[in-house]
């Protein structure tokens, strides 16, 4: 069985597919509905033997199944956010520290140790229902820094202010965490001049405003908070790995997850780099689940492997998910 170890050593793209290939022949014969999508394919595992060739489950089928490939019992379950009447994503997890691991190594990749940063969230709408991976992960991650004025804000924006205009005074690293909305409803009411603040939108405008293009969405935060960038979190309820943006919507992963696009014509087929596409997901951290998923998101890769994301699919079923309808 593979261990965080495994997984979070990785060190080259060999490892990386050697790896997947491993995690793909377990998940293969332990993820039932993983395993019932496959034959409904036509696809014989043993014979699948290059990363190309690996078949990605749609993520819809969290919202349907039980997407688990281990039998042990969940010891935490994230579920997505919805209006009500919509199915809600449940991502089982049996295993929480490979989670925990997951997010702790690639915060420190991208943004250095926590302990030394203040930490500021604004996330009304994660606060505001349970299940939620982001407020679990933010959670871990306030708990780590030492800072005293680290923490959570729901629409104290005075507060807010004013703890910004402390952390830029006395020149302290300070990561703003905030779902897109909430950014701009305190930029509507206090301004900021702080350049060397790190401003990470999570996404979403929760219904409560108009969806923007990114471009617009960053001039506005850029000049509301005083930064020549924006950064942004990629990931979801179904995965246990994010990819982080510092700035023009281009993301890169952490060395445990990779992303591949499909031809939106032939979803089966995979097409090369800089064309647009559906975003796969190879996510190792995902090692109970499915590491091999399907989006709805469309998006574009560019020679180092970075990311960008173009927007969603107009329709959210994807093609291939009536197969296992019951």
């Amino acid at each position: 069985m593979n261990t965080s170890n495994d997984i979070f050593s990785i060190d080259s793209e060999q490892a990386f597919n050697a790896l997947a290939l491993n995690i793909f022949k377990q998940q293969a014969q332990n993820c039932a509905v993983y395993k019932a999508y496959i034959y409904h394919l036509g696809k014989d595992p043993e014979k699948i033997n290059r990363v190309e060739d690996l078949p990605f489950l749609p993520i819809s089928f969290f919202k349907s199944h039980e997407v688990l490939s281990s039998n042990r019992a969940p010891e935490i379950v994230f579920s997505s956010s919805g209006t009500t009447g919509m199915v809600q994503s449940r991502h089982l997890v049996t295993d929480v520290k490979v989670y925990e691991d997951s997010f702790n190594k690639a915060f420190q990749q991208f943004y250095g140790c926590i302990e030394d940063t203040c930490l500021l969230a604004l996330l009304p709408s994660y606060l505001e229902r349970d299940g939620s991976s982001l407020i679990y992960m933010v959670d871990s991650l306030l708990k780590q820094s030492k800072h005293p004025d680290s923490g959570y804000f729901l629409h104290n924006y005075k507060e807010l202010f004013q703890k910004l205009e402390k952390q830029k005074a006395s020149k302290q690293k300070t990561i703003l965490i905030g779902v897109t909305y909430a950014l701009l409803d305190f930029l509507e009411a206090y301004q900021v001049v702080f350049p060397e603040l790190i401003v990470m939108e999570t996404g979403g405008m929760k219904g409560k405003r108009k969806e923007m293009v990114r471009e617009e969405l960053h001039d506005v935060l850029q000049a509301g908070f005083g930064v020549s960038a924006i950064h942004s979190e990629y990931g979801m309820t179904e995965l246990l790995s994010q990819a982080y943006s510092a700035g023009i919507g281009i993301f890169n992963c952490p060395p445990w997850m990779k992303i591949v696009l499909r031809d939106t014509n032939d979803p089966l087929s995979l097409i090369q780099n800089q064309q647009t596409g559906g975003i796969n997901v190879i996510d190792l951290a995902n090692v109970n689940s499915c590491a091999f998923l399907a989006t709805q998101d469309l998006g574009r890769i560019y020679p180092d492997g970075s990311f960008e994301v173009l927007g969603r699919f107009d329709h959210a079923d994807i093609r291939g998910c009536n197969l296992l309808v019951q």
